[in-house]
């Protein structure tokens, strides 16, 4: 016979209380009414940083009780942000390189810029 030293428990899914779940919907309709009431007040650039702030917090209360990882092995957490962060990577180097063509894209829709002539298909 073979011993096992891993918990019973661990093959168990995790069951959260509805009231748990209830709350956390709760919370993420109230954070989404805040993004919608952020852009009825004009903060300027602050306005997409606010925006992005409260995303920010709706996706981790999805992670952490939705997808269960509050509960979960600390390692998928560690997984998911790590995945996170690369993807944040790529999107802020693709970003940082929108200043080198930035120029030649707003050359192109200035009003004073030639237009392709116009093709009749028949």
């Amino acid at each position: 016979m073979t011993t096992s030293n891993h918990d019973h428990h661990a093959d168990q899914p995790h069951a959260v209380p509805l009231g748990v779940l209830a709350g956390i919907f709760a919370i993420l309709m109230l954070l989404t009414f805040l993004t919608v009431a952020a852009t009825w007040v004009n903060l300027g650039q602050f306005n997409i940083w606010i925006a992005l702030g409260i995303a920010v917090v709706k996706a981790v209360l999805v992670g952490l009780y939705f997808m269960h990882l509050r509960y979960d092995s600390p390692f998928n957490g560690l997984v998911l942000a790590m995945a996170l962060i690369f993807v944040a990577l790529l999107i802020g180097g693709a970003l940082i390189d929108t200043h080198q063509y930035k120029p030649n894209v707003d050359a192109a829709y200035s009003p004073d810029s030639p237009r392709p002539p116009m093709v009749d298909v028949q």
